[in-house]
């Protein structure tokens, strides 16, 4: 996928895989700025249930708006794949499981950054 283009993002360079997907480092050319893409494999993208739930995660991403949290930009289909277009965070990549510990610190950092309603 590295070089070639979703719609008009060009793919840049892989940045990691997960359970539902691939994401990548891409440029918009519109816009220019480098995002993320995630992609549901092709695979799942002819399995209803999975399709469902990337369309679910693209929904709950654009209900959140929290510093600690990538906004979403877009939900698209390009060419039959279809990817989720998220604001690019630079930073360490995650290396296999964290901790308990280190998460319950991560999601107090998170609760203590909400603002209060």
């Amino acid at each position: 996928m590295v070089g070639t283009s979703l719609g008009y993002y060009q793919v840049v360079e892989k940045l990691g895989a997960g359970g539902m997907g691939e994401v990548y480092r891409a440029r918009d050319p519109r816009l220019g700025r480098d995002v993320a893409i995630k992609v549901l494999p092709e695979a799942f993208a002819r399995d209803a249930e999975r399709v469902a739930r990337f369309e679910r995660e693209a929904r709950v991403l654009a209900s959140l708006n929290h510093p600690g949290i990538a906004t979403i930009y877009g939900f698209e289909e390009a060419e039959g794949t279809r990817f989720l277009v998220m604001e690019l965070v630079e930073g360490q990549t995650l290396r296999g499981p964290v901790e308990l510990e280190e998460a319950l610190g991560i999601a107090k950092q998170i609760c203590d950054s909400a603002p209060a309603r």
